[in-house]
């Protein structure tokens, strides 16, 4: 009987983020097959060490990184001696910092793992972070390394063909595969109660944003179009998630006289639930790889908005016919669109449009790209 392949993940840490819950997501659906797991983590902290699926086992390279190549080559060492004690079959690579790391580490280590980078940002927002002088080195190291990787996975058919002309990489030689989103445990936690009194019976309507509090995902269009919203029917905008421009964000939130229809109740460990219950979500990111709460938030049944930015949302609402898209930082566009939903102007998603995006579809094609869907069985 042959052994069981063993597949790994690299993920820096597990800290409260789109990444991290796509990364444990797709071991759920991997460790119903007959393979063994690895969690390899550059550092063993964050919200979502509860969340990791029984079975998986944990390896805590004790080398906290930033998303600097700088930080991160810090972990090349540490995964080296991983690679060559534990001899994994795969390695699936999440982040564009631990991808170099991972080319570089598989190569020193003289590994025999098939590898495959998954990248979930995109270049645009990594040319805007801060300190790009010192990043300069990284799309050079991304399109000398990417190449020596078995496969490059993009979250997004937009995002493929982006890296793909950013990295001077052949047309198509980057696959897409979405974020495995629609799954029961979603459904499940869409289900738990909510104790904030603006989602009781007879409330006005909750509009709801959910994502960090940084520059990419423009808050403060959402904020100025609600203001908007709000000069023509009562409602209340609640916004969930952490980050570094909160303080900026509730002295907009005074600044427009909306302190009594404004709360941001920080990070939430199950947004589903809040989505269920609002009238509308809305997304007002200037960029994205794959909005992952845009399809929780479909897949719960509430009406979305979501800005037309690069890449993602066009994908996930079919062009417009799952929910509206308005123009990235115009709140006049947006204020119509929340007006329009909050009157019964929504469109459904048809069920079938949302198989794409369940555990299910990701996992099988994660096992394909690493060649081993001959090798491993789905438990029943």
């Amino acid at each position: 009987m042959n052994q069981r392949k063993r597949i790994a993940f690299l993920v820096p840490n597990l800290e409260g983020g789109g990444l991290q819950r796509v990364a444990l997501n797709l071991l759920k659906g991997l460790a119903l097959h007959d393979v063994s797991l690895d969690l390899v983590l550059a550092s063993a902290q964050g919200t979502y060490l509860k969340d990791i699926p029984s079975g998986v086992r944990v390896i805590d390279l004790k080398t906290p990184i930033q998303p600097r190549l700088k930080s991160a080559s810090r972990v090349t060492l540490p995964l080296i001696n991983y690679l060559r004690q534990e001899k994994p079959d795969a390695l699936v690579s999440h982040l564009y910092t631990c991808n170099v790391v991972a080319v570089i580490a598989k190569k020193l280590a003289m590994s025999s793992a098939k590898l495959a980078l998954v990248e979930h940002i995109s270049l645009y927002e990594k040319k805007a972070r801060e300190n790009q002088l010192r990043e300069n080195f990284l799309p050079i190291s991304m399109r000398w390394l990417y190449p020596r990787a078995d496969a490059v996975v993009a979250v997004s058919k937009g995002l493929a063909r982006e890296l793909e002309t950013y990295l001077e990489i052949k047309q198509g030689s980057i696959q897409s595969i979405y974020n495995p989103v629609v799954n029961e445990n979603l459904l499940r936690k869409a289900e738990s109660p909510v104790n904030h009194p603006w989602f009781r019976d007879g409330e006005p309507p909750v509009v709801l944003g959910v994502g960090r509090l940084v520059k990419q995902k423009d808050f403060c269009t959402l904020i100025h179009a609600f203001s908007l919203v709000r000069q023509v029917r009562p409602a209340r905008l609640v916004i969930l998630g952490e980050g570094s421009e909160k303080s900026k964000l509730i002295a907009l939130v005074r600044e427009l006289g909306l302190e009594d229809d404004v709360a941001m109740l920080g990070f939430v460990d199950s947004p589903s639930a809040y989505m269920a219950r609002a009238a509308v979500f809305v997304l007002s990111s200037i960029l994205e790889g794959l909005p992952t709460v845009l399809i929780e938030a479909m897949a719960v049944g509430t009406p979305v908005i979501s800005t037309n930015c690069e890449s993602g949302p066009d994908e996930i609402l079919d062009n417009g016919n799952y929910g509206l898209l308005v123009p990235v930082g115009n709140t006049k566009a947006m204020a119509e669109a929340i007006l329009s939903v909050l009157s019964g102007d929504s469109k459904p998603v048809n069920s079938a449009w949302l198989d794409q995006f369940t555990l299910e579809s990701a996992t099988q094609k994660y096992l394909d790209i690493l060649g081993f869907t001959d090798d491993v069985c789905k438990y029943e």
